[in-house]
């Protein structure tokens, strides 16, 4: 099976590339905007005809597409997430390699969830952000497309790799500075929130499961279990070994500070985001997984304490 990946670079394309490359009946080809990309192709400014051009010179069985941005105005996320995804539907369409498209989504299209509530495929997407929105739009795009297409939304990803800015990485950011400077407190904001972790090697099976189906529609990629980022925080200092208090400080009015996990003393340098939550899903979003169970025969192995154990390797090697 010959497999195009776009976006080999990002934090879930170098797990997918890994599980692809150690299937055996995998050829692999990588195009992205990188230097170390087989192909180099923007999506976002390239033209789908030169696309169709290399699909039909390639001939992919499968299209995994991991590319796309997380942060950035509304413009940039609508480039790289929606307009990006409408050239590589644009050009599949016109090419005659007939491939699959396996398009990464995420939680974020669904938007703010009832508290104690599960989010399965057909719940009407709300998103809270331009994020989300920008991720929708793709997801809407590759629906209509006509393509052989599925669509995995990937809730809260987490793990080995996980982006300094995302909650789990400010986090461990904020207890390796307390404990290189030997501070016995650690002030923390914004721990009320609920997120459904899934590790990024899970999702990275769940790709290849996906790539090998004929599943199609939208699939949650989730743990199927919300949990508080105040939990996450006392795991994560039980395997860091710090042995300081975390206090939790109390919202500040107005929007929520995007800084979670600062040490005493740097929260008033924090900026505040645009939204109350910057993923826009509001206090709690957890995933319906049955979908992924019963149609890619997947299921997550990989638990948050693991995780969260990789998170803290990196972040350890930095003190």
């Amino acid at each position: 099976m010959r497999v195009l990946l776009i976006g080999a670079n990002g934090y879930i394309g170098r797990f997918v590339a890994d599980r692809l490359l150690a299937d055996p009946a995998v050829q692999l080809t990588a195009l992205g905007r990188g230097d170390d990309a087989d192909v180099r192709f923007d999506l976002a400014t390239g033209s789908p005809g030169a696309l169709t051009r290399f699909l039909d010179a390639v001939h992919p069985g499968v299209v995994v597409n991991c590319a796309g941005a997380t942060r950035g105005g509304a413009r940039e996320l609508t480039r790289h997430n929606t307009v990006a995804v409408a050239t590589v539907c644009e050009a599949l369409r016109r090419s005659g390699c007939g491939a699959r498209l396996v398009q990464i989504g995420c939680g974020s299209e669904y938007g703010p969830s009832q508290p104690g509530s599960s989010t399965a495929e057909d719940a009407v997407p709300r998103p809270g952000g331009p994020y989300g929105v920008s991720k929708l739009a793709a997801t809407e795009l590759v629906l209509g497309s006509g393509l052989d297409a599925v669509v995995l939304r990937v809730f809260s990803p987490a793990g080995p790799g996980t982006p300094a800015g995302s909650p789990l990485g400010r986090l461990a950011e904020a207890m390796r500075r307390a404990m290189q400077a030997g501070d016995g407190e650690l002030k923390l904001g914004g721990l009320g929130v609920q997120r459904d972790f899934v590790d990024v090697r899970d999702v990275a099976r769940a790709v290849h499961a996906a790539s090998l189906s004929a599943a199609q529609g939208v699939i949650n990629i989730g743990s199927g279990r919300a949990v508080r980022l105040r939990d996450a925080a006392a795991v994560l200092a039980r395997v860091a070994g710090y042995g300081g208090s975390l206090h939790e400080l109390d919202a500040p009015p107005g929007p929520l500070r995007g800084a979670l996990g600062h040490p005493r003393g740097d929260i008033d340098h924090a900026a505040p985001v645009a939204f109350p939550y910057p993923d826009g899903c509001g206090s709690w979003q957890q995933a319906d997984v049955r979908t992924a169970r019963d149609r890619l025969g997947w299921r997550p192995r990989i638990n948050l304490e693991e995780s969260l154990a990789d998170i803290w390797m990196e972040a350890a090697c930095r003190i």
